[in-house]
């Protein structure tokens, strides 16, 4: 899978209440080290599978007992940074570093806690057509990361001290901004420890009986969306590209909307595609004079949190004069609303697991 080049890093600072005085803010940090495999989602980097990698996993992490509503609809989850270190245990792959911002959601009494984590790596040895060649994983030195972690947690099992052991799958890509772009995913076992630096002060969750009611008519969007990304020709070039996005949206409970609309793509990468394969590949039968522009409709769906949501679309395109990767397309990332009418987002635009590139957007809510 690919996912978005640059981190939604939305972390946030709240004054903690309980129902009769205000709290002290709590947090809790948190070290895992691990063990792992890359997997083989694409044959192109079997050679870089060599040896099993290893890192550890830092976190730190800010407990939230009910402060604002969406804190009890999503049973408390914490919010916090982590760091990541792994050596890929193979020399043409080098080292990664990176850094997150992440989300702690909980499940069976607070006893298995989930982590998505969205951030930034820095890869030590990325691909150089000179030197390093044969790293077709890598084609930059900065890419984007996406961790998730599954572990049994056991909180102040020895005054602040807690134990930690589960799964993680860890995803490096630079998102199609600059070939080559094959990505890794790396599964691992982990272990670590946890401590709360406020193990002794007592948690009080704030409790509301009375559940939030969300009713809204349609909405309508407009959206612009932009950004750079490269095709998977090896220094075929750089280019802008811009999309231009209208659909409508109902929100149909706290958590959840859908949405259905059109897009339409101006991909100016494909213009240089299209010239590269009429010329050197013949017996594609590729027309040099090819459209480069695409029209596509999409269905969606919308994850409210706070001011932050979650979002995935799967489209079909209606007009596709040139053949690039299926008429297939699918949309994830995040979107932040900026007060009642304006909203960002940053999304990965795909086709399945290959990944087109990443989007920038700002958008209107009518």
């Amino acid at each position: 899978m690919n996912y978005k080049f640059l981190v939604v890093s939305l972390l946030y600072s709240f004054c903690c209440f309980s129902q009769e005085k205000e709290k002290s803010n709590m947090y809790t940090i948190d070290a895992n080290a691990f063990y792992g495999s890359i997997l083989l989602h694409n044959t192109d980097i079997s050679h870089l599978i060599t040896e099993h990698p290893v890192g550890f996993i830092l976190g730190l992490n800010k407990r939230n007992y009910g402060q604002k509503e969406w804190h009890q609809a999503y049973n408390y989850p914490d919010t916090g940074v982590s760091f990541i270190y792994q050596d890929m245990r193979n020399k043409t792959l080098g080292e990664n570093y990176s850094i997150y911002a992440h989300y702690n959601f909980y499940f069976f009494k607070r006893y298995m806690q989930f982590r998505i984590g969205q951030g930034i790596a820095y890869n030590t040895n990325p691909y150089d057509k000179n030197v390093n060649f044969r790293n077709n994983a890598y084609g930059s030195s900065i890419m984007s990361s996406t961790f998730l972690m599954l572990n049994f947690q056991k909180d102040r099992f020895y005054k602040g001290l807690g134990l930690k052991a589960g799964i993680s799958l860890i995803h490096y890509s630079n998102a199609n901004v600059k070939a080559p772009n094959t990505s890794t995913n790396t599964f691992a076992f982990n272990a670590g420890l946890v401590y709360d630096l406020n193990w002794e002060e007592e948690v009080n969750y704030i409790y509301n009986a009375e559940k939030l009611k969300v009713s809204e008519p349609i909405h309508f969007n407009a959206v612009f969306r932009t950004g750079i990304n490269e095709s998977d020709v090896i220094n075929s070039g750089q280019y802008a590209f811009y999309i231009l996005s209208a659909y409508a949206d109902k929100r149909v409970s706290r958590k959840s909307g859908i949405q259905i609309g059109a897009d339409l793509f101006f991909s100016n990468f494909l213009k240089e595609l299209i010239r590269y394969q009429s010329i050197s590949f013949p017996e594609l039968e590729v027309d040099q004079n090819a459209d480069y522009k695409r029209v596509g409709l999409f269905a969606g769906y919308e994850l409210y949190i706070s001011k932050l949501s979650i979002l995935a679309q799967l489209g079909y395109y209606v007009y596709y004069p040139f053949d690039f990767e299926g008429r297939v397309y699918n949309r994830v990332g995040f979107k932040y609303y900026f007060g009642k009418n304006l909203h960002g987002a940053i999304t990965l635009k795909s086709h399945g697991a290959a990944a087109e590139a990443v989007e920038f957007g700002i958008g209107i809510r009518l």
